[in-house]
This record gives C-alpha cells, structure tokens and sequence, in this order.
C-alpha cells in the first residue's frame, strides 16, 4: 500500500534504513546504491519495492560527486542526473531521491509554490554552498523562503564526525556554526548545526533534523563505520490533489 494514501498531504517525506532488502552482506540489505559494487539485479529490486511501497510514478537519482550544482528535473529527465548534487521538481508524484552514508540528506518543500527538492550536503558540498544554492533554485521556480520547510535526514553526526583541526576551521570558515568538539574532546565538524545556521540565514526557518547519527546507529549505512557498505535514501515527492 503506498504511504498512507487515505490521508492527503501535499508533500510526502521518506528516509530509508538498511532493513528490508534484497542484498546480501556487506551490503544488507535494502541498499539503494548502484556505484558501491552491489548486485544490480539486488539494487534494481530495492529500488523497485521503493516505488511500489512509496507509491510514486518514478524516481529520479543523482550522480552524487560533492559538487555544488542544483539541476532542475521532470519525468523526461535522463537519469541518473549526472555531476549533481541537488535536485528540484514542480512535477507531482515524481520522487526526488538522495543517496547517503553519513552525509547529510536534505529534503525542502515549499507546498505553497507546489516546489520540492532533495540535496546531498557531505562535508565539500555543504561548504561549497550546495544547500544555499538549492534554496535560490527553488525561488526561482516560485517558492519562498518563509514557506520553506526543510527536514535534515539521518547523518554523522558532530559528535563523531572527527576531522583535522585545520579542516573543521576550513568548513567553519564557509559553513559557520559546523566546528565542534566531538565526544573524544578531539576536533569535529557538525554538518547539521552549519546547515541550519546557513539556512536560516536565507530566510528558511521551517527546520527539522533527525537526530540519529549513522556512524553509531547500526540500522543505518555508514561508510566511516563500515567503509564498504550501502547507500540509504532520503526521497520526497508532490502528491497530485484528486
């Protein structure tokens, strides 16, 4: 059944765990990545029971590279997008996914401008402005930035992310509000806490966080935990008034 399809919401919000799949170990076991050496026929079916379950016409993916480029998509859109680290729609029932293992997966709706989009936020695209410069392309698509609602997904978090000081002062440099201390006491960065310092400085003040860290929560892909290992997806879509 498609997520609670009694009930009409006009924006729909989704993260993933590893639970629920059909790969096998190191990849157990609903893997969404099709660049981590997974089986493909495994992927295409996790996939494929994220739509039905989901209840959306398609999924459109990403060439996720930690760049800072938004692309603008459709259902006539080539997938995967290539070389893009954000994806924004006006199209109903078009599920925007974004593929993480410890990045930060940033999913934006303004339902108002009927304007979605999804954005993976790793440490170089967060500092490169990915999240900012996904704001500007859902305004110029119509939406607002008072109207804005964003949820920040599952993500390392600032508590265990350990980074070289020079590098947690290279991120505050661009990101404000991401250095930290991690539980070690050694030098950290919080994607997070930067993100909505950034975002509320666009005007964007509808923010939510999950507040799980993947590195320590095992229902969660993690690449610092577990290097090689899956991808967990945040996905959000239009749904289409009847």
């Amino acid at each position: 059944m498609p997520v609670n399809e009694e009930i009409f919401r006009p924006v729909r919000m989704v993260f993933t765990t590893r639970a629920g799949g059909a790969s096998a170990s190191p990849y157990q076991s609903f893997n969404l990545g099709d660049h981590v050496g997974d089986d493909p026929e495994a992927v295409a079916a996790n996939r494929q029971r994220l739509v039905t379950v989901t209840g959306v016409d398609d999924i459109v993916w990403m060439e996720q590279l930690h760049t800072n480029t938004v692309t603008v998509v459709d259902k006539d859109t080539p997938v995967p997008v290539e070389a893009t680290d954000a994806i924004v729609t006006t199209t109903p029932r078009l599920g925007l996914g974004v593929l993480v293992a410890d990045c930060v997966p940033v999913l934006l709706a303004d339902s108002k401008a009927k304007v979605v989009a999804a954005a993976h936020a790793g440490r170089m695209g967060a500092r490169n402005g990915i999240i900012a410069n996904t704001v500007d392309a859902m305004v110029e698509l119509g939406a607002t930035p008072a109207n804005i609602q964003v949820l920040l997904g599952p993500a390392a978090s600032g508590r265990n992310y350990e980074v070289p000081e020079d590098m947690a002062n290279d991120v505050e440099a661009h990101l404000p509000g991401s250095k930290t201390r991690t539980a070690k006491g050694t030098w950290g960065v919080d994607v997070r806490a930067g993100l909505i310092r950034q975002l509320m400085s666009k005007g964007v003040t509808a923010i939510e966080a999950d507040p799980r860290c993947t590195i320590e929560d095992k229902d969660f892909f993690s690449y610092r935990r577990e290097g090689k290992t899956g991808r967990q997806a945040g996905l959000i879509w239009l749904e289409e008034e009847k």
